[in-house]
């Protein structure tokens, strides 16, 4: 019986001792299998510890570099499309070529030829809530002086631009024209966008034109009409009552409220006080300074939008009428712009003055603009300006010489190019120049560039 079961054991014995060389091997197969990987691993922990990329290193270091430097390019990406988030700028090029016959201002050429270039940055200036800051920065340079008549109280070419006096013509450097901040608060816990009540603040170095005295239809010398009698009140601008700096800018303080709860209709108020004289070029105190307040309107007549706005200012270093003396100078204004039919728009403005000697005392400019739908040019427009500029009584007083208004006429027509370019054929007639005697007639050609 033992002889029969020694066999049967081993039998049985011998099916467990291959499962178990079988499981030998495959254990030292998986030893191996995990040294290799460990030897991987190693090598491509080694391969990551450095930016640089290697012919020698583990291929899946090479893609897994290649996609980290592709998603860090994204985000500096991202994060250069965030900070340029709000930016705004824009640049212009205006040149003007004019020829002038009759009354030119001695030692004046009759040909002159001008240019300007501008260029403008407006910047997130942060916020708190609902209130949003802005910084604004205004470059401009520019050579030539146009087309000069002899005793003119407005300039034939308001788009003239240049550094200093005959000394400086050759000197083209550009100028920081502007450089102010806005704080602008909604009243009524709504965003900005959607407030129906709102507060504007701003200061800093500015144009007070870019804030008052607006008008659609004639304020801008680099698309419509060229005499500055029709680009702001007469008084403040070619009579110097407002007392800016030699280039039109001067620093100041302006603050305005909005009302749009009527919707189309809106209304406003605003207050400035700017540097006048020798201290709107940052020379003298800001004293005795140019202060103006303006109420404005939206009003809609027969279906039509027009612009309505009433000032009064008050200015305590104007200058007298002999180009020596200050003095205090005060004046009320009025500029409207209607349309009143599909493509033409209606304009003009009243200047009053009611304190102080100033070289004339009344101004009166009115004028149209019509679109040209009428011949198939819907961007082509057509402008007439009509002026009269009267001499103050003191003045006529102490200069026998000037007895009447210097009256001005301006014709321009501007014609697309393309969106970008246009340019516009301008004539000007100025009878009267300064209140005297003469005439002149004014030829010119202004090409303006916008981008």
């Amino acid at each position: 019986m033992r002889r029969l079961l020694l066999p049967l054991a081993l039998a049985l014995s011998a099916p467990a001792q291959a499962e178990d060389a079988e499981t030998l091997r495959l254990l030292k197969d998986l030893q191996a299998r995990l040294e290799k990987l460990e030897a991987r691993n190693t090598e491509l922990e080694q391969a990551l510890t450095s930016e640089r990329l290697s012919q020698n290193e583990p291929e899946i270091a090479t893609r897994l570099k290649a996609v980290e430097f592709q998603a860090l390019g994204m985000q500096k990406q991202a994060r250069m499309v965030d900070a340029l988030d709000g930016i705004t700028a824009g640049v212009s090029f205006t040149t003007v070529a004019q020829r002038a016959s009759g009354a030119v201002a001695p030692g004046s050429a009759r040909d002159q030829l001008t240019w300007r270039g501008d260029a403008q940055v407006s910047l997130p200036g942060g916020g708190s809530g609902f209130t949003e800051g802005n910084l604004f920065f205004h470059f401009r340079a520019g050579q030539g002086n146009g087309a000069s008549l002899n005793g003119a109280f407005a300039g034939t070419n308001a788009s003239a631009f240049q550094l200093g006096g005959v000394s400086q013509a050759d000197d083209a450097a550009p100028i920081l024209a502007q450089a102010w901040y806005q704080l602008s608060t909604p009243l009524d816990d709504k965003p900005l966008g959607k407030s129906q009540h709102h507060l504007d603040v701003n200061f800093g170095k500015i144009d007070p034109f870019l804030f008052f005295d607006q008008n659609g239809a004639a304020d801008d010398e680099t698309a419509k009409f060229l005499n500055a009698a029709f680009v702001h009140n007469p008084l403040l601008d070619a009579g110097g009552q407002a007392g800016v700096d030699a280039y039109g800018f001067t620093p100041g303080l302006r603050i305005a409220y909005s009302n749009t709860v009527d919707g189309p209709e809106p209304w406003g108020v605003s207050l400035g006080v700017f540097g006048s004289d020798s201290g709107a070029s940052f020379s003298n105190s800001l004293k005795s300074p140019f202060v103006i307040a303006q109420a404005e309107t939206t009003q809609r007549i027969a279906g039509f939008t027009g612009n309505y706005r009433l000032y009064a200012w008050r200015n305590g270093r104007a200058t007298h009428f002999d180009g020596a003396t200050r003095e205090a100078q005060a004046g009320w204004g009025l500029s409207a712009d209607q349309q009143v039919a599909d493509g033409l728009t209606l304009w003009g403005r009243y200047g009053h003055g009611v304190k102080g000697h100033p070289t004339f005392d009344r101004a009166f400019t009115l004028g149209a603009e019509l679109q040209g739908d009428a011949w198939g040019r819907g961007a082509d427009s057509l402008g007439l300006g009509l002026g009269w500029l009267t001499v103050s009584n003191d003045n006529k007083t102490a200069n026998p010489t000037l007895t009447g208004s210097e009256r001005i006429t301006e014709l321009y027509y501007r014609w697309r190019v393309n969106p970008k370019f246009e340019l516009s054929p301008d004539y000007q007639i100025v009878q009267r120049p300064g209140g005297a005697a003469g005439s002149a007639r004014v030829l010119g050609l202004r090409a303006q560039a916008t981008f």
